[in-house]
């Protein structure tokens, strides 16, 4: 992207000489580190137009000759080849201006395995030209779970009254002859509010698993970042109150407004930052309580009502006191939370399915690429 474009006008003045230029099919390495490539990242650059990267935390190098495919080569970059070499070479916390201390002759002394022979080229693009089409598999995937989301995200917006609203814009034919729905203060929905505030129990490697804020996403619960709190802190610590099969957990503050429904029995701790809501099943569904601090008039009132700048939260007695509407048909709120639901089992297949791909195209490269000192494999 250009400065001008993203800008409005050319920035870098006098500068250009702190900048490395970058043609088609030159190399970028990244000296800062992420979470995935702890080592720095190498990104090929395929753009047709000449580009530049400032020189302070990257440096750059091209191909020499015709012997080896840049997209061969890249593949076994994004696979972390280069990681893997280099944390040898890096000194815990060595970082210079910000990026990674490292040696641009430790980095071109990478060993990069290759195949050997006449047809050692025309091997490289087969292998790049596979994982190409597992790349369009995966993208094409994406893109479907995301059409989705947008999906169910227009018909909530059609399945809920927009803000000002009383009745939805869209209505089921058996409640076509309903009345207006009903706008209340949350808590009045609510048989019940659990908060868990105070000084957290302390973390253990096995015990009673600790469901955290990082663990409630915006619609699923994700289970598999696992954390423990002993069984002797247990019934203290949960004495607030103990989640039951079908409860709402909500996430007071950083990711803020993140929704789950507690998904099974058995023995499970919740951590600080979560509350847990407990609807009246004869005012309201907790299906439909579910989808509805999902929905964009929720999630907005939501984050109107937040604090902070940076790390946004809200206070339990502030948030229950945000008005719901809903129907007063309990059949009404079953329609609606079926049909998201069975929307949302959708999206979790092909979620599902996108991720399955990425694992095998994570499989089909540690078999098509030697690991370092495996080069004859």
């Amino acid at each position: 992207m250009s400065q001008v474009e993203k800008f409005g006008r050319v920035i870098a003045g006098d500068s250009y000489k702190n900048y490395l230029m970058l043609k088609k099919y030159d190399f970028a390495y990244n000296k800062s580190a992420t979470k995935e490539y702890p080592e720095g990242f190498i990104a090929l650059y395929t753009g047709e137009e000449l580009a530049a990267v400032p020189n302070s935390i990257f440096t750059c190098f091209q191909i020499k000759g015709d012997l080896s495919s840049p997209h061969y080569l890249n593949y076994l970059f994004l696979g972390n080849l280069h990681g893997r070499w280099l944390r040898k070479f890096i000194e815990v916390g060595a970082r210079a201006h910000g990026s990674l201390s490292i040696n641009d002759s430790d980095l071109l002394a990478l060993p990069v395995p290759v195949p050997t022979g006449p047809n050692s080229l025309k091997e490289q693009q087969k292998i790049a030209d596979c994982l190409d089409s597992v790349d369009a598999l995966i993208a094409a995937q994406g893109r479907k779970v995301e059409a989705l989301r947008v999906r169910k995200k227009g018909l909530m917006q059609q399945l809920f009254p927009q803000e000002g609203e009383t009745k939805p814009r869209l209505r089921f034919p058996e409640f076509q002859a309903s009345g207006e729905w009903i706008e209340e203060p949350l808590n009045s929905c609510l048989s019940r509010v659990i908060d868990y505030r105070g000084k957290a129990p302390p973390k253990s490697e096995s015990g009673v698993p600790l469901i955290t804020a990082k663990n409630v996403r915006l619609g699923w619960l994700d289970m598999s970042n696992d954390e423990y709190i002993d069984e002797d802190q247990y019934d203290s610590w949960m004495s607030r109150g103990i989640p039951k099969v079908g409860d709402v957990l909500f996430t007071t503050e950083a990711p803020l407004g993140n929704v789950a429904l507690f998904p099974r029995s058995g023995r499970f701790a919740v951590g600080q930052r979560l509350l847990t809501l407990r609807s009246n099943p004869k005012k309201c569904l907790s299906d439909f309580l579910f989808q509805s601090l999902l929905g964009p008039r929720m999630q907005g009132k939501i984050d109107y009502h937040s604090t902070g700048s940076t790390a946004k939260g809200i206070k339990s007695s502030v948030f229950v006191n945000i008005p719901l509407i809903y129907p007063m048909d309990i059949g009404e709120q079953q329609r609606i939370a079926d049909c998201l639901t069975s929307l949302d089992d959708l999206i979790a297949a092909e979620a599902k399915k996108f991720e399955v791909l990425k694992t095998h195209k994570k499989g089909l490269m540690q078999q098509l690429f030697p690991k370092i000192g495996e080069a004859d494999a």
